[in-house]
């Protein structure tokens, strides 16, 4: 669980910098410069490395969820992990689109747009120290 709440901070930080740069070099009409394909590339893995985590934290505690409230299980179930699951879905289509666009602008276009919506999902739906379903998790 430790890792997992500690490689959000990476998912978020590559995902925002991929979507926000390819936006700006959009905007710009600038071209795809290498590092901005990296961080497209390791927010893609990064999040590829969360799911098989949080599906191993959520198989390996499913005697857990019967013990928790109605709503709690509920959250944890179908509202976090769906709404991840279509995020991390978002993040890859992304990054799949945009290595079959023809131009640079239309490369961007495609990261800018998919890994922002994914970050804005993933913003959402993680349970924050200060929500009711993240009460006394911490930041880390």
């Amino acid at each position: 669980l430790f890792f997992h709440s500690l490689l959000r901070w990476g998912i978020l930080i590559t995902v925002a910098a991929a979507g926000i740069t390819a936006l700006m070099g959009m905007l710009r009409n600038g071209p795809v410069l290498m590092w901005h394909r990296s961080m497209a590339i390791w927010g893609m893995v990064l999040c590829h490395v969360q799911l098989v985590i949080g599906f191993a934290l959520y198989f390996m505690r499913w005697d857990s969820f019967a013990m928790r409230p109605p709503d709690q299980m509920r959250y944890w179930k179908f509202e976090h992990m769906g709404m991840m699951l279509i995020a991390i879905a978002l993040v890859t289509i992304g990054r799949l689109a945009s290595k079959k666009a023809k131009t640079d602008k239309g490369k961007q276009l495609r990261v800018a747009i998919f890994y922002l919506l994914a970050l804005l999902l993933m913003l959402a739906m993680i349970p924050w120290p200060f929500t009711a379903m993240g009460e006394g998790r911490g930041w880390i």
